[in-house]
Parts: C-alpha cells; sequence; structure tokens
C-alpha cells in the first residue's frame, strides 16, 4: 500500500509528518485529510487560528497528492445523524 504524508501548513510555520500512513490510495487519503480537519476544528479554540491553514498530503516521492485548506470544511456537510422517533 502506497504511504502518505499529512502535513499542516499555518501561515509560515509547517507541522510536519515524519512516519506518514499507509492507505489504499489518494481518494482515502483525502478522506483522512477531511476527518483530520473536522476532529481539530471541532476545537474552538484552534478554529480561528487554523481557518488560514492547509493539510498538504504528499506521496512517498514528496509529490504533493492535495492540498486541504482547513477553511472548506465549513462548506463541507456533516453526515446526516439518524433520525430516531
Amino acid at each position: 500500500m502506497p504511504r502518505f504524508f499529512f502535513h499542516t501548513h499555518i501561515g509560515e510555520e509547517v507541522i510536519t509528518d515524519p512516519t506518514g500512513t499507509e492507505l489504499r490510495d489518494a481518494d482515502h487519503a483525502w478522506e483522512v485529510a477531511r476527518d483530520t480537519i473536522q476532529a481539530t476544528m471541532r476545537e474552538a479554540e484552534a478554529q480561528a487560528r487554523l481557518m488560514g491553514a492547509i493539510l498538504v498530503v504528499t506521496d512517498e516521492s514528496g509529490e504533493t497528492v492535495l492540498e486541504f485548506p482547513f477553511s472548506e470544511i465549513v462548506a463541507v456537510a456533516p453526515e446526516p445523524a439518524p433520525t430516531i422517533h
């Protein structure tokens, strides 16, 4: 399985992912990036600071696979909760 690395860019600061994660493909990496950003943005104190952050996903050769701005997560609708009657 390919390994993907998730690097967080906050302004000039970069938090690198030195170990990466083995995932089946780039689509799976996008899902993990989305879930990671959603979990991070649940922390209210982090929201304002991270609205300008970008999660950059690279492959094992260092090539950028995708860039996921944290601000886009507000545009991604959450999964609807099941209705209980």
